[in-house]
């Protein structure tokens, strides 16, 4: 699945996104908004002011890949506050897409072990 790359990043773009923009001008605003590189192959997350659509750019190889999913009758928990959140992991992606809160409080934590006895 494309969410477990290892070393992917994933962008929110925070506050509303007018969703008739297409993969140019979600460009410009991973450029001017995030001050990201589009052709990173990171993803870029964006969201509709209702919370009912989400858009995600990503660069691909050789070309821009974009995913949208409308939701019918629940909203994705965005995040309120531009201070919240900026970047996140490919996991708390997997929670926004499913409706869930980005801050899972009761998920274990992500270690990082260096050595192993």
């Amino acid at each position: 699945m494309w969410l477990a790359s290892p070393g992917l990043k994933v962008y929110l773009g925070l506050g509303e996104t007018d969703m008739r923009k297409s993969i140019d001008g979600l460009c410009i605003l991973v450029s001017k908004q995030l001050k990201q590189d589009p052709l990173s192959g990171h993803m870029f997350i964006f969201c509709n002011r209702r919370r009912t659509i989400m858009k995600i750019l990503y660069w691909d190889t050789n070309g821009f890949c974009l995913w949208q999913k409308r939701l019918e009758k629940d909203k994705f928990r965005w995040p309120k506050k531009a201070a919240e959140v900026k970047e996140i992991s490919s996991r708390q992606l997997q929670w926004l897409i499913e409706g869930l809160e980005i801050n899972q409080p009761e998920a274990h934590a992500s270690l990082n072990y260096e050595t192993v006895y």
